[in-house]
């Protein structure tokens, strides 16, 4: 059923824009709400938080008379905060509910606004030349980075969906933008590279993955291990490092920071299963130990560590961002010090379900298939699950 379909609810509601429920959630404020999307949706991905009570009461329920029994099912929130995919449905509902009394509000544009969500915070940690952002993704936990130093700037797995973006803070901090890296063919959203190389931007992507079929290798730079990027006064090397994917392939940048993509996160390690599937898991968890032990873990203590997403189990550092260093992720996630008997043991053993339409996103990833923008962005939404367990590996 369509926004437009749904009748005039017997009153109007204010919204709630996606930005004011985020920070409302961040900051641990109470926040109730009545997701009205199918069950099978709101199971699969749904809004959480710490001090976050939610409920699922799909808006069919609400389509014929209301009565006590529906209503008892409905919790209170002050105000409670209904949403749906666009914002239609919960319109009605929330009208429906206002009309018995209840102090309620909807959620401008649903859960695809709530997808429109990207913030940015400094990594106050980098002590290197220039400056390194990292962008947020709240309902996907995708993270980006933008790098900047003198009059240049570079972004780190870009995502298509924000290319005017990255654009657009280029041009407010007085940077051109020159160059965007992936660190891999990601499975949970469609690349920014190639759009942001359409407009002037020099998009790379790692020599390691062009054997998976790459399309369009030719139209863009390739980046090998040991390469360097010139980034105003900041340098960006490259350092291949597989294991979730047999291209995987990290930057380091200023010799500070070291943009990890889908390798490790401050509260996990990655999935090995996303490009050869589970027979092929076992293998990429051995890759994935020998690049964690030998070239990530051979790095400074100090080094801060980003990767290309997080999830609900992680705690930002004190600058918001989701960074660490690196000799503290090592004191913290015990599987760093495991043999590779136990490591990939404890690798495979709780891994999560496979990011949504990521087989699609791939293949689109590749350049095998063609997508425009609203497609793009409908099969990126919902959690990322790239990393190889449900919970944190950095304590309880």
């Amino acid at each position: 059923m369509d926004a437009d379909d749904f009748p005039t609810p017997e009153e109007s509601v204010d919204t709630i824009a996606p930005d004011e429920l985020r920070r409302r959630i961040e900051d641990g404020e109470s926040v109730t709400i009545l997701d009205a999307r199918a069950s099978g949706d709101f199971e699969e991905w749904h809004i959480e938080g710490e001090a976050v009570e939610i409920e699922n009461v799909p808006y069919f329920e609400f389509l014929d008379d209301v009565d006590e029994d529906l209503l008892e099912t409905v919790p209170a929130g002050d105000p409670l905060v209904v949403l749906c995919a666009k914002g239609g449905a919960s319109e009605y509902v929330a009208g429906t509910l206002a009309a018995e009394g209840r102090d309620v509000v909807h959620l401008e544009d649903g859960m695809n606004g709530w997808a429109s969500i990207y913030e940015s915070v400094e990594v106050e940690g980098y002590d290197g030349p220039g400056t390194v952002l990292q962008y947020q993704r709240p309902s996907s936990g995708c993270l980006g980075y933008m790098v900047y130093g003198d009059d240049e700037a570079a972004v780190i797995d870009p995502l298509q969906a924000f290319t005017d973006r990255y654009l657009d803070d280029a041009a407010e901090l007085g940077v051109e933008l020159t160059y965007a890296f992936d660190t891999h063919i990601h499975a949970d959203h469609v690349s920014g590279v190639r759009a942001l190389d359409d407009e002037g931007v020099t998009g790379v992507i790692p020599e390691a993955a062009v054997d998976r079929g790459v399309t369009y290798a030719d139209q863009l730079e390739t980046a090998a291990d040991g390469d360097t990027f010139a980034v105003g006064d900041v340098t960006i090397e490259t350092l291949y490092t597989p294991g979730h994917t047999t291209g995987m392939t990290s930057y380091l940048v200023g010799e500070s920071f070291l943009a990890t993509g889908d390798g490790l996160f401050v509260e996990s390690v990655a999935r090995p299963d996303l490009e050869e599937g589970d027979d092929g898991a076992p293998d990429a968890a051995r890759q994935l130990y020998e690049t964690l032990q030998e070239r990530v873990l051979e790095l400074p203590d100090d080094v801060i560590v980003g990767g290309g997403h997080t999830s609900d189990a992680a705690e930002p550092a004190a600058d918001g961002s989701y960074t660490a260093p690196l000799g503290d992720l090592r004191e913290e996630m015990d599987a760093l010090t495991y043999d590779e008997s136990a490591f990939v043991e404890t690798v495979l053993e709780d891994m999560p379900p496979r990011p949504a339409n990521y087989e699609d996103i791939i293949a689109t990833n590749l350049g095998q298939r063609e997508t425009d923008e609203d497609e793009a962005f409908t099969l990126e939404l919902g959690p990322n699950n790239c990393a190889a367990s449900q919970g944190s590996m950095t304590g309880d």
